[in-house]
């Protein structure tokens, strides 16, 4: 059965970005899936702003056509995701944080009803079964120590909307030893094991 791999860059950064290369490296282990390449920071997703929010929180059949023009890029944004089963997100860390690029479009597609609900248990997350690799790159951020709001804001976010199945790659720490981190990132893509 063909794969599906949803591929999101953020990285400033073109030529010479780890993550770019990292998130390339991963994606070419599936040579015959379809990918779908979203550049966050070359195509940015627009900022959340005060029509958006109003859509977002009028009724689906109450919306007029203008707010469902509003939601559209959402809309496409979450069917990416709902029709991918890897997802790869290239995650370079901004000030121990994820870019503003990968926030923005966090912020499109965690929408209540659509890729998570409230219930009487709490919030679940409407988005399962897929397979999503984090390829994270910092010039002195430990992966997952305590100043890493990264990868731990990234897994719990996509958790919250029913990702939960999450493999971190990690070129941290580039500044202090970056052919070390290099060579280690390299080894957990080769160990990757494939979404069945």
């Amino acid at each position: 059965m063909s794969q599906t791999i949803l591929r999101l860059d953020a990285s400033a950064r073109g030529a010479g970005s780890v993550t770019r290369d990292l998130s390339e490296r991963i994606v070419n282990r599936w040579p015959d899936a379809t990918v779908i390449h979203r550049d966050l920071a070359q195509t940015p997703v627009p900022q959340l702003d005060e029509s958006w929010v109003e859509a977002n929180t009028t009724d689906a059949a109450s919306r007029s056509e203008a707010q469902k023009q509003r939601l559209a890029l959402s809309d496409e944004l979450i069917g990416e995701l709902q029709a991918a089963d890897t997802i790869v997100i290239g995650l370079p860390v901004y000030n121990f944080a994820p870019p503003a690029a990968l926030k923005a479009w966090i912020d499109q597609v965690c929408r209540a009803g659509v890729t998570f609900r409230y219930s009487e248990a709490g919030p679940e997350g409407l988005l399962k079964g897929k397979q999503v690799i984090l390829a994270m790159a910092s010039g002195g951020t430990g992966a997952g120590s305590e100043i890493d709001f990264a990868s731990t804001y990234m897994r719990h976010i996509l958790g919250f909307i029913g990702l939960d199945d999450v493999t971190l790659v990690a070129a941290d720490q580039l500044a202090l030893d970056s052919a070390a981190s290099l060579e280690k990132a390299a080894g957990q893509i080769e160990a990757l094991k494939k979404a069945a």
